[in-house]
Formats: C-alpha cells, sequence, structure tokens
C-alpha cells in the first residue's frame, strides 16, 4: 500500500527530477517571505546607493556577502582583488552585523545593511543592483578564488560565440586545510534536476535581468540551496558552460549552510 501510495511522487521525481520539485513547493510555502524580503532589498538598496555618488563600475563586479567572519573575509577580498584580471570591482555586503577593516584599494566598496535578513539571496542581490558591470562574480566570506579564477572565466564568456554563464571546478577543503576532493561537473540541466553540483562561488554570469538570486527564506533543512536555483534557473534562457579547471577553494564548512553535492 505504502509503495502504491508513492508512486505518482516517484513518477514525478523521474518525469521532472526531484531538485525541480522540491523548488517549486518552497515557492509555494515560502512566498510570504519573498515579497517582504523584496521590499527591504529595495528599500535597502535605495538607502545604500543614496549615500554614493555613482554606482561602482568595471567589467566584472564580484559580490561579496559576509556576516562575522572579520579574519576570514578579509582572506577572501584579498583573492577577489588579487585577481589577474584587474577591471574589477569588489562589493563586500555585510548583512546587518557591522563591517570590519578591510584592505585599502579603490576597487573595493563595502556596505552593511540596517539589520540582519539571515537570506544570502537578499544580501548578495543588493550588492548586484549597487554595481554597474558587464559581468558579476560571486565569493562567500569563508571560500577564496586563486588568482586566474576570473581570467579563465572570462576566456570563455568573451570567446566569440561564448555563452552567458559559466562554472569552474571546485577543490573542496577540510577546516583543517586538508583537500577533500575536486568537483568538477559539466554542465547538463536535466542531471542538474536530480543532482546538486552547482555552487555560485564558481559562477561568472553575464549581467542581465534574470541574474538575481532567490529571496525565499532557507533555513539549513530547506532545499535545494540558493546557489542551485540561480544557475539552473539563469540557464533556462542563457547558455551555461563548464570550464575542467579548479579555481576556487571552497571551504566545507560545517558551521555554515554548506551543500552536500551529490557530484
Amino acid at each position: 500500500m505504502r509503495r502504491i501510495a508513492r508512486a505518482p511522487w516517484e513518477l514525478l521525481k523521474r518525469a521532472f527530477g526531484w531538485l525541480v520539485l522540491f523548488e517549486l513547493r518552497n515557492k509555494v510555502l515560502l512566498a510570504p517571505t519573498a515579497l517582504r524580503l523584496r521590499r527591504l532589498e529595495t528599500a535597502e538598496t535605495r538607502r545604500l546607493a543614496a549615500g554614493t555618488a555613482e554606482a561602482p563600475a568595471a567589467l566584472v563586479a564580484t559580490v561579496i556577502a559576509t556576516h562575522r567572519r572579520p579574519d576570514q573575509l578579509r582572506a577572501a577580498v584579498r583573492s577577489a582583488l588579487g585577481q589577474t584580471v584587474r577591471d574589477q570591482v569588489v562589493v563586500v555586503v555585510d548583512d546587518g552585523a557591522g563591517l570590519t577593516e578591510l584592505p585599502d584599494d579603490p576597487r573595493l566598496f563595502a556596505v552593511s545593511l540596517a539589520r540582519n535578513t539571515g537570506v544570502a539571496g537578499v544580501v548578495r542581490n543588493v550588492g548586484i543592483r549597487l554595481t554597474r558591470s558587464r559581468y558579476v562574480a560571486f565569493l562567500d566570506d569563508d571560500n577564496l578564488w586563486e588568482p586566474d579564477h576570473l581570467e579563465r572565466a572570462l576566456a570563455v564568456l568573451e570567446a566569440p560565440g561564448g555563452p552567458d554563464g559559466v562554472y569552474t571546478a571546485l577543490r573542496r577543503v577540510l577546516p583543517d586545510g586538508t583537500e577533500r576532493d575536486v568537483l568538477s561537473v559539466p554542465f547538463d540541466r536535466r542531471r542538474a534536476a536530480r543532482e546538486s553540483f552547482l555552487d555560485t562561488n564558481a559562477f561568472v554570469a553575464r549581467r542581465t535581468r534574470g541574474l538575481r538570486f532567490s529571496r525565499l527564506r532557507r533555513t539549513p533543512e530547506v532545499l535545494p540551496r540558493e546557489d542551485w536555483e540561480l544557475v539552473h534557473r539563469y540557464s533556462r534562457g542563457h547558455r551555461v558552460c563548464h570550464v575542467p579547471h579548479a579555481t576556487v577553494r571552497y571551504l566545507v564548512n560545517p558551521e555554515s549552510f554548506y551543500t552536500t553535492w551529490s557530484g
């Protein structure tokens, strides 16, 4: 009887993928939180934009979301500013905890939300909306880029007939500094509906109206993560490719909302 009752669910999973079904459920159950957070995001973007003469602009805007990780944030910022691609603006968006001292660099801008949202998507969206650029890249405050991360991504994006978005391979590192493995999975949208192998720390994309994060309030128990949702939705109308070279040092941090990938 139990097997019969589960049959429709299994058929739906087979047809659409369990991650797609879970995200549909999230949008139904968590829609009220998204509406409130969208209003907050817009208000904060306007408030912060009013404090600057003009929006920071460059070929690439790198958005770093942060909350109470001052030492790790400084390391992440240094890895972003240390890119071989110099035509870049780095915007740090603090989720209401207050900013720490950061490197003195004219390409670096740091802002703090008026209050904590606890929603990474909202924090990153503010950073996107505060900048002007052809491309946007993302880095979390507990991860690092290799110096050639942006260079390798842009080489593919700017090539004739290039895609709209690329993601590189992830070198997953344990808290003690030892390497766990390298995650490198070619892009397949159908496979992505069933396996979680997409992470925005490795994602660099052309700025379009569709390049925004989900505003749903996702607790650690809510799957899929906003990283998966962004790349999967962006790929619906934009071509996404994989660069099979590890340019991201991703911390598998038990204290953070990290993904247990199936890739």
